[in-house]
């Protein structure tokens, strides 16, 4: 490992040996004691009281030029003006704050600070790379963390993170089964650190589940500023001497998008080489960004946490942005973002609905979803129900309790279905070699 820097990550951060899952399990077991009696809560961290709004927060980065969620918070407070107009929950208004987390560990921070200052009772479907930044606030002041966007190791094993979906993972190793049938050699393009390091095995995982040979494993710098090199010895692995079609899959994260410019560029001349990636590396807005139909993304498949934005399950989600934020640009009900908010807001909303004594604060709201609470969420998920030590436990993963995934086709630059239903992938994981 010299001379790599360990950064955060472009989409799943570090795992480590046993010991360390060990000791890791054992520092969550004694967070979830101390969270059970009390200990490092805020006195009065109510998030308003009898009468008053329940206060949460969402948060996002915005205007940074890089990767941002603006459709999430806006979502966030459209549900809220959808809500309070429908009656609130359980009488009780919904406050709605919003915090830029700016796309840094320090905007992470302040948002965390900010909503531990607040005194709300969850930060409800949000995104951040910065884990070490906001949990530790968060965790202190026993606030929920519910529906991330499932970037972080953290979210997968913090007994204050209450997941929807699995995260790359997940992702990974169903795009995995599913490559395993539909290509010859495949390449993954990932970043060259030690968090790129855990991603061939995930996605080996389900190509292995498939009887196919391990991926070509392709490093590129995290700092890249243009892959010309990577993108033509990628389409060159790929490339069967059969005339099977071969498939590069790039997880660079929010570089993916300057990757698949220099494969575009390339492309030509491998004419039955096609991409494949997952959500999170290229949602809808990439693909419309980067020329849609005539663009790189045609044809790829790629693996989401959710059915497609076409399928009527979103029509609730969709409601309530043509009630209160029909003209507002910044929510897509195709980005995944805004589809991870508008469940997490779900989940939220029957926690509090099913509270026994009405009172609402961040320790009845993490009290019932430690003692099993289940979440229906229409068919976009299966039932949502968090244990701490759930079956992906042995991996790692003892918070990730949702490993279903759906396969998605760019087919005249939209996201489509293109096998019904979902897949799930928990034996997969569990047979995955993480090391």
């Amino acid at each position: 490992m010299t001379g790599r820097r360990h950064t955060r990550s472009t989409f799943l951060p570090t795992r480590t040996g046993p010991v360390t899952r060990a000791l890791r399990a054992a520092a969550a077991a004694v967070a979830c004691a101390s969270l059970a009696a009390g200990c490092g809560v805020v006195p009065g961290a109510t998030g308003g009281s009898g009468d008053d709004p329940i206060k949460v927060m969402t948060w996002a980065p915005m205007d940074t030029g890089a990767t941002d969620k603006p459709g999430m918070p806006a979502f966030a407070q459209a549900y809220e003006r959808w809500i309070n107009a429908h009656g609130g929950i359980n009488g009780r208004k919904l406050k709605v704050l919003v915090c830029n987390e700016h796309n840094d560990m320090v905007g992470a921070a302040k948002c965390a600070r900010r909503a531990v200052q607040e005194e709300v009772v969850a930060v409800v479907g949000s995104y951040s790379q910065y884990a070490d930044s906001f949990f530790p606030p968060l965790e202190g002041a026993g606030i929920p963390y519910i529906g991330g966007y499932g970037i972080t190791t953290a979210e997968f094993t913090s007994p204050l993170s209450y997941p929807v979906n699995g995260g790359q993972p997940a992702l990974l190793a169903g795009l995995g089964r599913k490559l395993a049938t539909a290509c010859g050699p495949v390449t993954l393009v990932r970043p060259d650190s030690i968090a790129g390091d855990e991603l061939p095995a995930l996605l080996d995982s389900g190509l292995k589940a498939g009887r196919h040979a391990a991926s070509g494993d392709q490093r590129a710098a995290e700092d890249a500023t243009e892959y010309s090199a990577q993108s033509e010895r990628a389409l060159q692995r790929s490339t069967a001497r059969s005339g099977e079609e071969g498939c590069v899959v790039p997880a660079l994260g929010d570089r993916t998008d300057i990757f698949m410019d220099s494969f575009r560029r390339a492309r030509d001349d491998y004419p039955r080489v096609r991409a494949a990636t997952v959500l999170g590396s290229v949602d809808q807005t990439v693909i419309d960004a980067s020329g849609g139909r005539s663009g790189p993304y045609e044809g790829a498949y790629i693996t989401g946490w959710y059915p497609v934005a076409s399928d009527p399950r979103w029509e609730g989600m969709k409601k309530v942005i043509k009630e209160q934020a029909f003209l507002d640009n910044r929510i897509d009900p195709a980005d995944a973002g805004v589809q991870t908010t508008s469940i997490a807001y779900t989940a939220f909303t029957q926690v509090v609905e099913r509270l026994d004594d009405g009172e609402v604060t961040a320790d009845t709201v993490r009290g019932a979803l430690d003692k099993g609470v289940t979440v229906d969420t229409g068919g976009l998920t299966p039932l949502l129900r968090w244990e701490f030590s759930g079956k992906l436990a042995a991996v790692g993963f003892p918070r990730l309790v949702n490993a279903d995934v759906t396969l998605q086709v760019v087919r005249d630059g939209r996201l489509v279905a293109a096998e019904k239903g979902f897949v799930d992938v928990t034996r997969t994981l569990l047979d995955a070699d993480l090391g």
